[in-house]
């Protein structure tokens, strides 16, 4: 599929039903949402697309803005034909929340843990930081460069993750992080903005998740106008990926009552 500015964009398309469409988080790919997808292919008709920055998808123009990926998700859309029900995963779901407030036709919103502190100037250093790590080829430091200032990871978990350098079968994620971190450089973040999106809203969480994650996502949801708000016991960000059925039921149980 081809975007407004000429970016391709590719997705998958699974399962049969009313239209989903589950946008993956910084790092991801069009394998992000496939554990979650594999328990709701029954009963919905699921697109994920990689989103721009993220093969295979093309990457898109530099800088880049929230505006360029609620641009691919219109196109997306239009493709499909009809209004959808919108799932966003992490950065995914700042994106999902982008796309809501500047009209695009969503029947109802899911979101997992949008990182809504992780926005303005205060990424700059950052991103210019990821960049020459990238240059020089060191993926080990800048994963733990995005893993202490942006997703903020505590130092004890920090130590975990840094256990080893990346494997070489893992993609190549560097160039995508970029354009995600040009975006939530030039982004707000003020949560009260989000008080005009009036679409039913399902805001999820995991019970250990590290702050400032908890006091954001308590604030979005004093933000929400229609939210319903479900904490996993005993999971962190990651989930998606952890318990994968579980948040397939979560997600199905909203979608069919709203």
């Amino acid at each position: 599929m081809e975007s407004f500015d000429g970016t391709a964009i590719s997705y998958r398309r699974l399962g049969s039903g009313p239209p989903v469409v589950l946008v993956h988080g910084s790092g991801g790919g069009l394998h992000s949402w496939q554990p979650v997808a594999e328990h709701l292919s029954a009963r919905f008709e699921l697109w994920m697309p990689a989103r721009r920055g993220y093969a295979p998808s093309g990457p898109g123009r530099s800088p880049k803005r929230f505006a360029d990926e609620v641009g691919d998700l219109e196109a997306l859309i239009t493709e499909i034909g009809r209004p959808v029900d919108l799932v966003g995963m992490s950065y995914g779901a700042t994106v999902a929340l982008h796309a809501v407030a500047s009209g695009l036709p969503v029947r109802s919103l899911v979101l997992w843990e949008p990182p809504l502190y992780a926005a303005g100037e205060e990424l700059t250093p950052v991103l210019d930081e990821f960049a020459e790590l990238s240059a020089t080829g060191d993926r080990r430091c800048a994963d733990r460069l995005l893993a202490e200032k942006v997703a903020r990871v505590p130092a004890a978990l920090l130590d975990l993750m840094d256990a080893g350098e990346p494997a070489d079968d893992e993609p190549d994620d560097a160039l995508g992080w970029h354009r995600d971190l040009e975006s939530m450089a030039a982004d707000s973040a003020d949560l009260g903005r989000w008080s005009t999106v009036t679409v039913p809203t399902l805001l999820m969480r995991g019970a250990d998740t590290w702050q400032p994650m908890p006091e954001t996502l308590d604030r979005l949801a004093n933000a929400l106008p229609h939210v319903t708000c479900t904490t996993f016991p005993g999971q962190m960000h990651f989930a998606p990926s952890v318990v994968p059925e579980a948040v397939a039921a979560e997600i199905t149980r909203f979608l069919s009552r709203s």
